[in-house]
């Protein structure tokens, strides 16, 4: 009986070791995780900040541009206005 009392309580031991490993592992997973949720928050809030200043920096830039194509289209209006007015003086017989 004491080889099998000797195997019964070694093995009992090595179980009971196994256990606590596994339980470690756990422990070691779950703060891993804790600490990847933690960086992947931290990466979405960055993420988030960029996509918002590079959405206003668009939007300045779409409005630099509207800026821009409402002198233009008023400089080409004004020159269309003066191009009219020259054409009625010479219809009418009327010198520019």
């Amino acid at each position: 009986m004491g080889k099998l009392l000797e195997d019964m309580t070694r093995l009992s031991g090595e179980i009971q070791a196994l256990r606590g490993s596994r339980r470690a592992f756990r422990d070691e997973l779950l703060d891993g995780n804790r600490d990847r949720q933690k960086d992947v928050a931290e990466m979405c809030g960055d993420f988030s900040g960029t996509q918002t200043r590079m959405a206003e920096r668009m939007r300045a830039g779409r409005l630099a541009f509207l800026k821009k194509l409402k002198h233009t289209v008023s400089g080409q209006q004004r020159e269309m206005r003066a191009d009219i007015v020259a054409a009625r003086r010479a219809w009418a017989g009327r010198g520019a």
